[in-house]
């Protein structure tokens, strides 16, 4: 029996923690527990057949950490052939007689990806790959991707695994205390990304104990129509006598497990701390119960890095500003590669309300691949709203949606063959909700029932690929009724019917319909009320409209849909004094009444503060622009993440900007650099472990905060930490390690700096 069809009738057992096993089996402080399968194996079958015996179904490679960065393209093939080779001998000799496989082991690089980090996307890619093409061609049963902590890592990692076999791909993210992942994804995020890029299970593991983790798999079962992993830590890791313990005894963990199981967790073991007397008692508890049946959900959705986005019964507002039809200065931002413009587009719109923001930067004088995914990648460096990625473009298009970290809607696909053909493939491998026009070699159809006819047409195509209804959003082509009366009856009851007898979503770009007459806000936000009537589930619209907005707010009031008005009557006293400009709507928000420059230091845009320090460092010295506009922009920043309404790229980037800010001031020749400098700060991941992630954060927000930063980088034994940080007679010491096995020699370097 392969797998997939073990999956789909049973509760699968997996193995518990491998690194605390080794450790008390003798692995060193700063050893790489991967070189074991090779010095050491007979411990690593050993380990293997234990959690076999205990019950395990599914044992996993000890190649955690074993990719291109850590080790020779040789030693990685030995390596990985010698794990492989001792979970085969550890299934020949156990003396389970359940079904048993092997899953390839796939941990994170240690590295943030870029924009964030320094780790381009497709050398991440190429990492995961080189380790995954040697696992695929050596026999094992499927690929397990584990303890990922970023979203945009986890879909190179995904992809990587696509594209190198055909084998079943788990994935199985970090979630902190937070029920997100350290760079902001929610469960319902994961989903999204995960199931649109076509995963056989997803899940959580390793970061909390059981009861830590327990909401995130709450979240997860709710959203996933697939089967959903938990594998926890034994709680937390402390230090005592020089070994690593954790606090969850095998009993507390099996019940917390097994009641999540109760509620459907398909997938289930442990992480780090657990020994296969955990896995022995999941194994016996599970014995007697059935799975849970997998419910399919059905939902309309995308993501960005952040959070979800359902197509329901709230209508969804997609801005349309980030296009240069008809707009001239855009046009001549696009030519002249003028990004902080185009980023600042997208936060406008942003701030009135959009949901979701529509990318195009189509022209033909431009290089459109390069240029649509460079605007895609920095405006998700700035704002967490999913995009719709706009393009005529195969090309542009795959390139953009391959870097898109979540899952995008997509604009557009139509009736033509030519048009299927090019699109579903895309969908398909990197996920994504499409945007499918109801026209064909034909044209757009004067009827209602020509345009229900191609939407039947597109469904049956779309399912050819394996590409659900529920992945489809039908516009029915908004004419100008300007130039036929009965366009805008042709749309609606085309829309009403798609909705309503083939139950698919709906999307309009409403603002077609007024071309050629005046006042056009005024027939835009009518005809929105109307198609919202008949059904409508998202608009491509103009947020900066105050005629839209106020219909959309009125809408949401009278469907019940604004809890106790809310919002409608936050805004009202201000729905008079509008104009279609430049005014906002939400003038409760804090950030609109900020100094421009504390406002582009928030936002990311770091041109922009560059420009503005420059024309303040004229008027203002360089210390009260540091401590008036600088330091409150980062502090607003800080509580935001604090407070969870900021995520961790937002705050990188803000402290990008920042750096732009301070790189103006330190030119300024009347600046004394030791007056901008608040202590001296070594920062080091420990002897054995080569994440550097969090220390890079750290290292960034600092040095912008004006400390001095020595960064020892990765590796670094404890006696080094303790000479620079005596010679530099430094401030303070930062270590950093990921790894529970290497612990150890965070505690080692502790103790010398002590002496």
């Amino acid at each position: 029996m392969n797998f997939n069809e073990f999956l789909k009738s049973n509760i699968v057992i997996l193995d518990g923690g491998m690194g605390t096993l080794l450790q008390e089996k003798g692995l060193m402080p700063g050893e790489h527990p991967e070189r074991w399968n090779l010095t050491h194996p007979e411990t690593i079958r050993e380990i293997h057949k234990a959690y076999y015996d205990s019950g395990s179904n599914v044992i996993s490679t000890n190649t955690f950490g074993a990719n291109v960065l850590n080790f020779t393209e040789e030693e990685l093939g030995n390596i990985i052939t010698s794990a492989y080779e001792n979970a085969l001998w550890a299934k020949n000799h156990t003396t389970n007689k359940k079904e048993k496989f092997i899953a390839l082991d796939i941990g994170p690089t240690g590295k943030l990806l870029k924009p964030l980090g320094d780790l381009e996307f497709e050398k991440a890619v190429d990492i995961f790959k080189k380790t995954i093409e040697i696992g695929e061609k050596l026999g094992v049963d499927l690929i397990y991707i584990e303890t990922m902590n970023d979203s945009l890592e986890t879909k190179a990692a995904v992809i990587a695994a696509k594209e190198s076999t055909t084998l079943p791909i788990v994935v199985s993210n970090a979630y902190g205390e937070d029920g997100k992942l350290m760079t902001g994804a929610t469960p319902e995020a994961m989903v999204a990304l995960l199931e649109g890029m076509g995963v056989t299970a997803l899940g959580a593991n390793c970061s909390l104990g059981p009861n830590g983790l327990e909401k995130v798999i709450e979240k997860l079962l709710e959203c996933a129509s697939v089967p959903v992993l938990f594998k926890p830590n034994a709680g937390l890791p402390k230090e005592v006598d020089g070994k690593t313990l954790f606090d969850i005894t095998p009993e507390e963990f099996s019940e917390c497990v097994i009641s999540l199981v109760k509620k459907g967790a398909r997938l289930i073991g442990g992480c780090c701390g657990t020994t296969p007397t955990y896995i022995s008692l999941l194994s016996q508890k599970s014995d007697n119960l059935l799975p849970l049946p997998i419910k399919k959900k059905d939902f309309t959705v995308v993501s960005s890095y952040t959070h979800a986005v359902y197509f329901d019964q709230e209508p969804i507002l997609i801005g349309e500003r980030i296009n240069p039809t008809g707009k001239k200065r855009f046009k001549q931002a696009l030519l002249e590669k003028d990004m902080d413009y185009i980023l600042s587009e997208g936060i406008r719109q942003e701030e009135k309300g959009a949901h979701i923001l529509d990318v195009n930067v189509g022209l033909p004088e431009i290089d459109e691949t390069e240029l649509l995914t460079k605007s895609v990648t920095e405006l998700q460096a700035v704002l967490d709203l999913p995009l719709q990625i706009d393009s005529s473009s195969a090309e542009a298009m795959e390139k953009a949606l391959r870097i898109y970290n979540g899952k995008a809607l997509i604009n557009s696909v139509n009736g033509k063959q030519e048009s299927m053909e090019k699109i579903f493939p895309l969908a398909k491998k990197y996920g994504g909700v499409i945007i499918a026009l109801t026209l064909d070699e034909n044209g757009i159809p004067e009827t209602s029932e020509g345009r229900i006819r191609i939407a039947k047409k597109i469904i049956a195509t779309a399912e050819k690929y394996g590409i659900e209804k529920k992945d489809l959003i039908f516009d029915t082509l908004a004419m100008t009724v300007s130039a036929d009366q009965k366009a805008a009856s042709h749309c609606l009851d085309a829309l009403r019917a798609i909705k309503n007898d083939l139950g698919c979503h709906t999307s309009l770009g409403v603002s077609n319909i007024s071309f050629g007459l005046p006042n056009r806000d005024v027939i835009n936000s009518i005809f929105f009320a109307m198609a919202l009537e008949n059904g409508l589930s998202a608009a491509i619209m103009n947020p900066h409209s105050s005629e839209m907005m106020k219909t959309y707010y009125a809408y949401r009031a009278l469907r019940g849909l604004d809890q106790n008005h809310a919002d409608y009557i936050e805004r009202a006293e201000n729905f008079a004094t509008l104009s279609a400009e430049n005014k906002s709507i939400f003038t409760g928000r804090a950030e609109n009444d900020l100094p421009p420059l504390q406002k582009a230091i928030i936002k990311g845009l770091k041109e922009k503060a560059l420009e503005l320090t420059k024309e303040k460092i004229k008027e203002i010295s360089p210390l009260d622009i540091i401590n008036q506009e600088i330091i409150p922009a980062l502090n607003h920043v800080g509580e935001g993440f604090e407070k969870k309404t900021m995520y961790l790229p937002q705050l990188l980037m803000s402290a990008e900007a920042a750096k732009c800010a301070f790189d103006v001031i330190k030119e300024n020749k009347g600046v004394n650099e030791s007056s901008v400098k608040n202590g001296k700060i070594i920062l080091a991941t420990v002897k054995g472990d080569i994440h550097d992630i969090g220390k890079n954060i750290v290292k960034l927000l600092l040095e912008n905060y004006g400390f001095a930063v020595i960064d020892l980088g990765k590796d670094v034994s404890p006696e080094t930490i303790a000479d620079v940080a005596t010679n530099e007679k430094a401030d303070l010491v930062g270590l950093s390690a990921l790894m529970t096995t290497t612990v150890p020699a965070m505690e080692e370097s502790i103790l010398l700096l002590r002496e």
